[in-house]
């Protein structure tokens, strides 16, 4: 019964992470099936930029407060961090139990990739 499972199973794509078939969407170890995702989408992840600020804000108190080597380590953690964080990606599902972030990535077009496969496979489903 096993091989007449798998000769009923398209895959649109696959790799080590994610798996998109007609009948279920692997991604990141959590299985969905496709007949429960009525839609899919890009989404951008807000960053959040409090923490950094706040590293930042403070380093600048200490440093005018002459506690110098403690500003200066929270700058040097805050402004790095600020600067070097990048924009995420998630590939966003609605399913009956609602939406969903399904996977995050900062490669754009990886998610890009993902998104047009789970498109493919809900319009072969019909």
């Amino acid at each position: 019964m096993e091989s007449f499972q798998n000769q009923q199973e398209k895959d649109f794509y696959k790799d080590q992470i994610i798996t998109v078939s007609n009948s279920r969407y692997i991604a990141g170890g959590k299985t969905y099936a496709m007949r429960n995702i009525s839609s899919v989408s890009i989404f951008e992840v807000k960053k959040s930029w409090l923490t950094q600020v706040l590293l930042i804000i403070a380093g600048i108190i200490f440093l005018l407060s002459k506690a110098n080597s403690l500003g200066i380590v929270l700058i040097g953690i805050g402004l790095p961090w600020l600067l070097l964080a990048k924009t995420k990606y998630s590939v966003r599902i609605t399913t009956n139990s609602g939406e969903v972030n399904s996977f995050i990535s900062t490669d754009k077009y990886y998610v890009l990739t993902i998104v047009s496969a789970l498109n493919e496979a809900i319009v072969h489903r019909g």
